[in-house]
């Protein structure tokens, strides 16, 4: 039996690892199921924005529902995703990955089907349910599958193909958009979840923590999921003319009180013996450096996503680009963090992350200030294409000391936990920032039908994220120290070498060397 350190909002011990080699057949079979089961999620977290133009014009939606075709599905991934954790620990990851798959495929399938947007909205937050509980198990997976001197080489290499998965997305989505039907870029999860589970039923071997034990903080994860659905609804509709202002004042009360009572009942089950535990517990908080740089995270990753949500839509709807060429727009920003990422971790763990990481964000800023360029007839090359660059290489410069700098400030009891709150900050963030800043910009009712009104509101909203942007910049400097990578032991380095996801900081397989040598 092996001690270690789990991912997915847990602290485990107890590993029950397999002892299997990547060199192996089943090993090779195991990283195959790993792959495509996180690869689903992941893509649908991208690919739908392109399809976006298309699902309104067929369904007549508003901004509203477009944004909540995104939302939906982020709502329920980002509140769920530290329970799926939990529940793979207690149940076995396997178990619990081959229900998240089913699930996720059963919704994929009611999202072809959709007959209007709102039972499009209702199946992608039943999409995020599965989400979250096969993104967290898949890498939980690997960390308990493989021999401890492989699991570095696994995760890199899970890594490194889930990044030429998210490279291949966009350009699959918009060819599928163009010349199928956006209904395909859901039911190609069909075909692509039968895979996953004939190789997981198969090859990949069940595998539990024997010491999660007593009740789950169910109360913890339904207030969240109140909180955070509570005020994006009041976020996204307030601006709507038809919207019902009781409905969206109650929805604020409702979501802002489900939050406060979601930090009460967290800090009274921190740390105590009686079940059950938090499922978030504060005292990961006690950090002023992980405070910090998750400060820096919600407010980076809330502009990040408006940014990717609001782009694909204006590509389209303003510069005339098709669906294919708008999804593969921004494909130098993952070619870039593909090759790059494993450098700018390296960098941080010198010279420490503070330069790093708001140098990236400020360059990150000034790829958005050149989007603001995207007009009606648009140039790729001379308009899209380096902002692009400029965009990809600022986040290639960020992410990766973000991430290294998120688990090396951790306390190690939360090693897991802390990679699992970074994840669903980054996700909250963006959730709240799509709902809010589009219709801010005036990005409300029908605007994606008017190219005119449509670039103006984008502006706005770009601009705005580069406030959000300078921001971040700013709150690096004056908060997060240089000392925080170059003291970490060397299991605080980054993990994530090959690629680092823009939807959402990494969940990291923290501690797999050392955790092992510890009793």
């Amino acid at each position: 039996m092996r001690t270690g350190w789990g991912v997915g909002g847990a602290d485990y011990r107890g590993w029950m690892t397999t002892g299997i080699r990547l060199s192996s057949a089943t090993g090779r079979w195991v990283l195959l199921a790993t792959v495509l089961g996180s690869g689903m999620a992941m893509l649908d977290a991208t690919v739908v924005n392109v399809a976006l133009p298309r699902i309104g014009d067929e369904f007549g939606a508003s901004m509203a529902g477009l944004q909540w075709t995104v939302n939906a599905y982020t709502l329920t991934l980002a509140g769920l995703i530290l329970l799926g954790g939990s529940l793979g620990d207690r149940f076995g990851r396997r178990r619990v990955f081959v229900i998240g798959v089913v699930w996720f495929a059963v919704a994929s399938a009611l999202c072809g089907a959709a007959q209007d947007i709102s039972m499009l909205i209702a199946a992608r937050a039943l999409q995020g349910v599965g989400g979250a509980l096969l993104t967290p198990g898949s890498l939980a997976i690997i960390q308990a599958s493989f021999v401890p001197e492989d699991r570095a080489r696994a995760v890199g290499a899970w890594s490194g193909l889930g990044g030429v998965a998210g490279a291949i997305g966009p350009f699959l989505g918009g060819w599928l958009v163009d010349f199928a039907g956006w209904r395909w870029v859901f039911l190609l999860n069909l075909p692509l979840a039968a895979v996953v589970l004939a190789v997981t039923v198969r090859h990949v071997p069940e595998t539990a923590d024997p010491e999660a034990t007593g009740k789950f903080d169910v109360l913890g994860a339904v207030l969240a999921a109140v909180c955070l659905a509570g005020v994006t609804y009041a976020l996204t509709e307030a601006p709507e003319r038809s919207a019902s202002t009781a409905l969206v004042v109650t929805s604020a009360v409702a979501g802002v009180a489900a939050a406060v009572a979601f930090v009460v009942v967290e800090r009274r089950r921190t740390g105590r013996a009686k079940e059950p535990r938090a499922m978030l517990p504060v005292d990961v908080f006690a950090s002023k450096q992980f405070t910090a740089i998750n400060a820096v995270t919600f407010v980076m990753y809330g502009a990040m996503s408006v940014v990717f949500f609001l782009l694909v839509l204006t590509l389209q709807v303003v510069a005339g680009f098709s669906p294919i060429a708008a999804g593969t727009a921004m494909l130098p920003v993952t070619v870039l963090m593909l090759l790059f990422s494993a450098r700018s971790g390296a960098l941080a763990q010198r010279i420490g992350p503070r330069r790093p990481i708001a140098a990236g964000v400020l360059l990150a800023a000034a790829g958005m200030l050149l989007m603001t360029r995207i007009s009606e007839h648009t140039s790729y090359i001379g308009v899209v294409l380096p902002a692009a660059i400029v965009f990809g290489l600022g986040l290639t410069l960020a992410v990766a000391p973000l991430t290294a700098t998120v688990l090396a400030t951790a306390d190690e009891r939360h090693a897991g936990v802390a990679s699992g709150v970074n994840n669903a900050v980054a996700r909250a963030a963006g959730l709240l920032a799509v709902a809010a800043i589009p219709p801010l910009a005036g990005l409300t009712g029908a605007a994606y039908t008017n190219p005119a009104d449509f670039a103006h509101g984008f502006r706005v909203a770009v601009l705005s994220c580069v406030v959000l942007m300078v921001a971040a910049a700013v709150l690096t400097v004056f908060t997060v120290r240089d000392d925080a990578l170059r003291t970490a032991p060397p299991a605080a380095e980054p993990q994530c070498r090959v690629n680092c996801p823009v939807a959402a900081p990494p969940l990291e397989p923290t501690r797999t060397a050392s955790a092992d040598q510890h009793p």
